[in-house]
């Protein structure tokens, strides 16, 4: 029974790597039908319209406290598996001491919060804060560039989804994310990450972090829409983005961002 299992597991490895080889050396190309029907599977009513829209997420680094109700929130929401090392949203504690040295933790993705730390002696602190990470749904996204399947897009409206149906698990656009905002769920076998809860943003309501979050260190909202709370946002922050020379363009912006932070 042992070898039968092992012979049924090696089978279904090689027929996954036939399939990721296969479709490497015959690139993938959608048509803008072929999107719009995956787009299908996430639009549950008739009145949203992608192609009236254009999302993003403003984020206040000196807002944030830490509380970890943003990554609890979107476990709730998603389904996200309970495992501490499965997220599609988290948040970084980024300690700055005065001999130069930068600790970065973020014990469960920080949905228990954070308890303080005894620091050795000697040491001193300059500054501490919290920074919350999620994918940047970048406007030039090297998982949709690399999915050999076309299974991870870019919508009209600008967030990216990953089509579990298309998804063969190959991970290379977990390797290829630069934000390690992506994972292999271990229940569907395949790619995971934030979608701006886009099933929620298709009725008219804002991401779960966003709605959870009691010091409103998340914005979100539209980007070429002038009234838009993520205009106003950008306007009156000096904004910034994470791994800026990568030329991915990020839809997520941070305000207040230090250096350090990457």
């Amino acid at each position: 029974m042992k070898t039968k299992a092992k012979n049924m597991k090696r089978r279904k490895f090689v027929q996954k790597m036939l399939l990721s080889l296969t479709a490497l050396s015959m690139p993938v190309v959608l048509t803008a039908k072929e999107k719009l029907k995956q787009l299908q599977k996430w639009i549950l009513g008739k009145d949203y319209n992608p192609f009236d829209h254009y999302w993003g997420m403003g984020i206040d680094i000196n807002k944030c406290i830490g509380c970890g109700r943003c990554a609890a929130a979107c476990k709730e929401e998603n389904d996200v598996p309970q495992a501490p090392f499965f997220f599609r949203t988290w948040v970084e504690r980024y300690r700055i001491f005065h001999d130069g040295e930068v600790r970065v933790d973020s014990p469960n993705g920080a949905v228990d919060g954070f308890e303080k730390q005894n620091i050795e002696k000697g040491k001193v602190t300059i500054r501490s804060f919290f920074v919350p990470k999620i994918c940047n749904h970048c406007d030039n996204p090297p998982c949709v560039q690399v999915c050999p399947v076309g299974a991870t897009f870019k919508t009209p409206d600008g967030v990216i989804l990953v089509d579990k149906d298309y998804c063969i698990g190959c991970r290379y656009c977990v390797q290829a994310c630069p934000y390690g905002a992506r994972f292999i769920n271990p229940i569907s076998k395949t790619a995971d990450k934030c979608t701006f809860c886009y099933h929620r943003v298709v009725q008219g309501l804002v991401p779960a972090c966003v709605e959870m979050c009691p010091t409103q260190a998340r914005v979100f909202g539209e980007i070429k829409k002038k009234a838009s709370p993520l205009v106003r946002f950008m306007r009156h922050h000096k904004i910034g983005v994470l791994k800026p020379a990568l030329n991915t363009e990020p839809k997520v912006y941070y305000a207040n961002l230090d250096m350090e932070v990457n």
